[in-house]
């Protein structure tokens, strides 16, 4: 399955597997690597010396190629990129900043930048930067999101129109068959983060992944977007934000309400009351937990029979 995607990251598949906190440890990055598709290790809940463990570990689980994806709005910014030179990993993922921050720094230390973006005033701004690709985020994603509501279908093909380097599709895909209508809308690859929570080899609390394969339709909700958009599990601390927002809180009341490490809380150490519980919408499709060589075979499976299907009709 050869494509620009999987030319750029020296992988089988066009698929990467999301660097979400909490979740995206060295063992889930080094699985998904090991069956075919990029590992990520989610740097943006981990201290600098705790990402230079994982990365040492990941590369000890791996020969193949994985990478470390950055949030930009967290501290240690230059610890961080400067353990992963100095570890000799060659992708990096940057988001929720401006990618022209480090985009030139890390490729000339011959790194391949990806940046993640939720419009196409942003996917520009990336290209602009020059990144080597871009990650395309619907907001029917879990975890940090944008505020325009904008959904993955509508917005592949906007950015596809607008931009000439790879485009990686994310948002509410977790099969085969989403993988091939984001290919045909435009998209090079995939980016699949809630169905590689519900896996043997996340880094997430046992009760988190069970309330993820039991979650409904309807059962989260993207809020907190005066902080940063980010869409919730609906438990009593989801509540609690909407109970405060009755009264027209200011975004220091928000802050408050939100505290320190709530994520940490809810998705490594499975607080599921108090705890911050951020999954896609996609998770009401999502029914079990299996090994990431499992899922990702099915991903691959069903995708090339809804490929040949299509080719039928």
């Amino acid at each position: 399955m050869s494509n620009k995607i999987t030319k750029l990251f020296n992988i089988e598949y066009p698929i990467i597997q999301a660097g979400m906190i909490w979740n995206s440890g060295w063992r889930l990055a080094s699985a998904a690597s090991n069956s075919g598709i990029l590992g990520l290790i989610g740097a943006g809940s981990m201290y600098p010396d705790v990402l230079r463990e994982h990365i040492q570990k990941c590369k000890k689980a791996t020969d193949k190629p994985f990478g470390i994806n950055v949030p930009m709005l967290y501290p240690n910014i230059e610890d961080i990129m400067n353990i992963i030179v100095e570890e000799g990993v060659k992708i990096v993922f940057t988001s929720a900043g401006n990618p022209k921050t480090w985009t030139p720094w890390l490729q000339e230390r011959g790194i391949t930048v990806v940046h993640v973006v939720s419009s196409v005033k942003f996917a520009l701004k990336a290209q602009e930067a020059g990144v080597d690709a871009v990650v395309a985020e619907g907001f029917e994603a879990g975890g940090h999101n944008g505020r325009d509501e904008t959904t993955t279908l509508a917005l592949i093909p906007m950015v596809k129109e607008k931009i000439h380097i790879p485009l990686i599709a994310a948002g509410g895909i977790a099969t085969g068959k989403a993988m091939l209508a984001t290919m045909i809308l435009g998209a090079d690859g995939v980016q699949v983060g809630s169905r590689f929570v519900a896996s043997e080899e996340s880094s997430a609390h046992n009760a988190f992944k069970q309330v993820v394969i039991d979650a409904k339709e309807g059962d989260t909700q993207l809020t907190l977007k005066e902080l940063a958009p980010v869409r919730l599990i609906k438990n009593k601390f989801y509540q609690d934000v909407q109970d405060l927002y009755k009264s027209s809180p200011s975004i220091e009341e928000l802050k408050a309400l939100l505290g320190r490490a709530r994520a940490k809380k809810g998705m490594f150490e499975g607080d599921l009351e108090e705890g911050e519980l951020e999954i896609g919408q996609i998770a009401g499709l999502i029914h079990d937990i299996k090994p990431v060589s499992q899922i990702v075979e099915e991903i691959v499976q069903e995708f090339q029979a809804a490929k040949n299907a299509v080719n039928f009709l």
